[in-house]
């Protein structure tokens, strides 16, 4: 009886024992952290042939639009183990080495030359881009200084609609810089708009903008075929391809129009938002003057 009593005993203090101590991860397992997803805010309008080449606009951009960061589980409540020290904070990463022009937009106010080329280098080849300060003399500045600073370097060409029928091609797109700061201080640095000299036909270069007055700013587009339609809505042609239409057509488009809706977010946590969530875009790397001509220290109109 006594061995009896004592087994009975022992097998009660292992029972409370077994209930007393927590699950070995110390609490409810953390959820599985979701991918940061892009902004739902739209940023196009409609256009004959697919949305208009427009850059977000900044004045309706929701900032609730942004994914909240991942927080790390609770310990539940009345759970007697210590939570682990939390490791160290990470060391910053460095910040990106800019041009210190291209966090004064202000001062960007060259004057173009009348006619210059521009060298594109891309992941798939080059292209050249003639521009005529005669046909859009607001976006040929803008454009001339935006070259001359390097903004071009290292951005995405993340809009690139193409199908195989010649009709249904639209436009590639760019010009949302990879440093969030440089992205922040261009994106109220626009420009007046310029009255429409010349037709949106193919491989005609046009500035992108919100569909509000004076809101081109830094993205361009170059038509793949010819869009009329873009001229009621007023995008003004300010260059020509002389050169690159094949490494144009060979850009990766598989996303269709989903990077674009990504813009607010590009523009917020720069080139890594694309290399994460649409890592097969193609990018340019340099952008530099080719035969321009006369001087370029005179303001601009």
């Amino acid at each position: 009886m006594r061995r009896l009593l004592l087994s009975t005993a022992v097998l009660a203090v292992l029972a409370a024992c077994r209930t007393a101590t927590p699950a070995a991860s110390g609490g409810t397992a953390p959820g599985t952290a979701q991918p940061l997803r892009a902004s739902a805010v739209a940023t196009t309008t409609p256009a004959p042939t697919g949305g208009a080449p427009s850059a977000s606009a900044p004045s309706t951009a929701d900032p609730s639009a942004a994914a909240a960061s991942v927080q790390p589980a609770a310990a539940p409540a009345g759970s007697s183990v210590s939570a682990p020290p939390a490791p160290p904070a990470a060391a910053p990463p460095a910040a990106t080495a800019v041009a210190a022009g291209l966090l004064v937009p202000e001062r960007a106010t060259l004057r173009a030359p009348e006619k210059f080329q521009v060298r594109f280098v891309t992941t798939k080849g080059e292209f050249v881009l003639e521009a005529v300060r005669a046909w859009a003399p607001h976006g040929v500045d803008r454009f001339y200084n935006l070259v001359k600073l390097g903004f071009y370097n290292d951005v995405a060409l993340f809009r690139v609609v193409k199908k195989p029928e010649a009709t249904s091609d639209f436009v590639v797109q760019f010009g949302v810089h990879g440093v969030p700061a440089v992205a922040e201080k261009w994106e109220q640095a626009t420009i007046p708009d310029d009255p429409l000299a010349q037709s949106n036909l193919a491989g005609f270069a046009s500035f992108a903008a919100t569909g509000q007055p004076n809101s081109r700013a830094t993205q361009i587009f170059v038509n793949y075929g010819p869009n009329q339609g873009l001229d009621r809505a007023h995008f003004a042609p300010f260059a020509r391809l002389v050169s690159g239409m094949p490494v144009l057509r060979s850009l990766y488009g598989g996303y269709g129009e989903e990077p674009t809706r990504g813009q607010l977010e590009a523009r917020r946590q720069g080139n890594a938002f694309w290399r994460a969530h649409f890592p097969l875009l193609d990018f340019v790397t340099s952008a530099v003057l080719v035969g321009t001509a006369g001087a370029d220290t005179a303001k601009g109109p």
